[in-house]
């Protein structure tokens, strides 16, 4: 099993690669970023809204928010390609709000929360796992998915710099030793 601190450590990475893949980003012009490039969900705007699409909706499950009927996640999603904003700034807004939300849910676990059952209805059908289970996808899941985004942006020459776990808990490390 994971332990919160492990999961904290996640969320903070997360937050750090998130910000350094949407400001990389932001150096491009939107229509590169709508290009479709043939990735899973076309494009880097759309492999973005992707990410943030599936952190609501498994925060939504989380937290046991309830979603309108035929919806897969709050706000009506619909869809796993579905396009929450059309708008870069406010998709980079968004995600940062999803972060926050993120980090503040996993600030509150305990080893005894995650080791407890999660139960959500998919598509018709209650689905049910350890919580951790389901927390550790959505890290998984997120990595998966910002790895896509990193090799679309280097394709555009956009270098997002260095993107290890080690790099940032190295640095975190460096950090609280100098304070």
């Amino acid at each position: 099993m994971m332990s919160p601190e492990w999961l904290g450590a996640l969320a903070r990475y997360n937050r750090w690669m998130n910000d350094k893949l949407y400001s990389c980003a932001a150096t491009l012009s939107d229509e590169t970023r709508r290009r479709d490039v043939g990735a899973f969900f076309r494009s880097i705007h759309g492999t973005f809204n992707h990410l943030l699409l599936g952190d609501r909706v498994w925060l939504a499950r989380f937290t046991n928010q309830s979603v309108a009927d035929g919806s897969m996640g709050p706000g009506g999603i619909l869809a796993l390609d579905q396009e929450l904003y059309s708008d870069f700034e406010e998709l980079r807004r968004q995600r940062a709000h999803t972060d926050d939300e993120l980090s503040a849910w996993v600030s509150g676990l305990t080893p005894e929360r995650l080791a407890e059952p999660l139960e959500y209805v998919r598509r018709g059908t209650k689905q049910v796992s350890p919580l951790w289970w389901a927390v550790a996808h959505v890290f998984n899941h997120q990595t998966h998915h910002r790895g896509q985004i990193t090799t679309l942006l280097s394709q555009q020459g956009c270098d997002p710099g260095v993107t290890d776990l080690f790099a940032m808990l190295r640095d975190e490390a460096a950090n609280a030793g100098s304070s």
